[in-house]
């Protein structure tokens, strides 16, 4: 049971799962409701479950008579309930890898975007202004930019802005720091560093964390208070991992220069309040997409999904099913 699939087409996921003996359902290009998600999998019956972004809660993990995966078509996790999966003997897989040179490359795009005011001059001009004496865009080379964590996409990132734009670039995670000490040059000018670090010395912040409790808005009105140097925001993560509110009177106080979101506490429909300011950037959740990876999404998924039912252990399991 495809659950939800933003994409049209199911072209792929069909091919590998009709190829192996099994029949694919697809629901809905349009995420559904918890509720909507478990009618169809009380409807269908399905021995698996893939999902984009609709939630799978412990009611539709028990649902089926017999269930041996939940597929999520993407990195995170916290649309599934691992622990019911567990219980109930049923794999949990993602696909960890599949975007990360698309998200690592729109947050360059968003930095751009914002130092060298690309679509602020565009609109501009389609306005009627030529007005290149106001530009005041900034040489990449001379920022200093904060990664808070430090997996995949993250370590992509860094690589991208130290090598490609010579930007001096401060990493932090628990890892990175439990395993030496700060200030340790990990390649030329990306080096570890304590978050306090990052709030007082970037120009730019961008998060790079998977959505557990500890990390629900994490960045809060404290975290921004700490900032010292008006950085950008950056966000290609999750939406929670930033409090609204909070980010709205960093902007309105000056504390922060601006925000650049793919993601969005409250999507699809973000506050308007937060989204119609001149000074936040908003891309629709869409940083992890390109054909390529797309397809390569949908290609690895499907293959979880059979190799699970053929009785092998998934390449990505993000549990240990208990038999």
């Amino acid at each position: 049971m495809l659950v939800d699939h933003p994409w049209p087409g199911i072209e792929v996921e069909r091919s590998i799962i009709e190829a192996a003996g099994f029949e694919l359902i697809a629901g809905p290009t349009e995420t559904g409701t918890a509720a909507e998600v478990e009618a169809l999998i009380a409807l269908h019956d399905p021995v698996g479950i893939m999902t984009c972004w609709a939630q799978i809660s412990a009611q539709a993990i028990a649902l089926p008579s017999i269930l041996k995966v939940v597929t999520r078509m993407g990195v995170g996790l916290d649309n599934i309930a691992i622990d019911a999966a567990t219980k109930r003997g049923a794999w949990v897989t993602n696909i960890p890898d599949y975007c990360t040179e698309e998200v690592s490359d729109h947050v360059i795009a968003l930095l751009l975007n914002a130092w060298r005011g690309v679509g602020h001059f565009d609109r501009d001009v389609k306005t009627g202004h030529w007005r290149p004496a106001t530009a005041s865009n900034r040489r990449l080379s001379q920022t200093t930019i904060g990664i808070v964590g430090h997996g995949r996409i993250g370590s992509a990132t860094a690589r991208k802005l130290a090598r490609g734009f010579g930007c001096r670039v401060l990493v932090t995670s628990p890892s990175l720091l439990a395993t030496g000490p700060p200030g340790r040059e990990l390649e030329p000018h990306v080096f570890v560093a304590e978050l306090a670090t990052i709030q007082r010395e970037a120009d730019a912040i961008t998060l790079h964390l998977p959505m557990r409790p500890q990390t629900v808005h994490l960045v809060n009105a404290a975290f921004l208070a700490a900032c010292r140097r008006k950085p950008l925001l950056v966000n290609v993560s999750r939406g929670a991992l930033v409090d609204n509110g909070a980010l709205l009177q960093a902007l309105d106080r000056g504390l922060i220069s601006g925000a650049a979101l793919d993601v969005i506490e409250g999507e699809p429909a973000p506050p308007a309040d937060l989204i119609a300011r001149p000074d936040v950037t908003v891309t629709p959740h869409i940083a992890f997409a390109s054909a390529t990876s797309i397809a390569e999404l949908c290609r690895r998924s499907a293959d979880e999904v059979v190799r699970v039912l053929r009785g092998e252990r998934p390449r990505h399991p993000c549990n240990q099913p208990i038999p």
